[in-house]
């Protein structure tokens, strides 16, 4: 074996461990029929209707990122879903679903809707939020 091809086998190899545990499972970014989709198929959905300048939306971002991180069961039972605010803040779903604004977080499972918070950047409540559908995603 050449250097050059040591030295790039063993960088992967160092690096792969850590790659693959920092990168859990990426939320889905809302197109329509995304929703029905994983809803049809039995899944239990967290959207967070979000915008990338919105201030609140990030510490909520940082907070569930946190709660992800603590506790895996989140991102192995239950489908993230983003919103983005400038693209779908005027749409039918917004408008059926009654988001009031960006920063809104919703948990839904089949035709319920199981909570929602509005504006809220408290760890306890999101984790609250987060452990319903978790507990949902368990229910069968």
């Amino acid at each position: 074996m050449n250097r050059r091809h040591f030295i790039t086998t063993a960088s992967a190899i160092a690096l792969a461990p850590t790659g693959l545990l920092a990168a859990g499972t990426a939320p889905l970014d809302y197109e329509p029929g995304v929703l029905d989709r994983h809803l049809g198929a039995g899944e239990v959905v967290f959207l967070d209707f979000k915008a990338s300048w919105c201030t609140t939306c990030a510490a909520q971002e940082r907070v569930l990122d946190k709660l992800k991180a603590e506790n895996p069961s989140y991102e192995e039972n239950i489908t993230f879903i983003n919103v983005d605010w400038d693209t779908y803040g005027r749409s039918q779903l917004v408008s059926r679903m009654r988001i009031p604004r960006r920063s809104t977080l919703v948990v839904l499972k089949g035709d319920d809707e199981l909570g929602r918070l509005v504006a809220d950047t408290r760890e306890a409540k999101i984790r609250e939020l987060m452990d319903i559908a978790l507990r949902a995603s368990m229910d069968a």
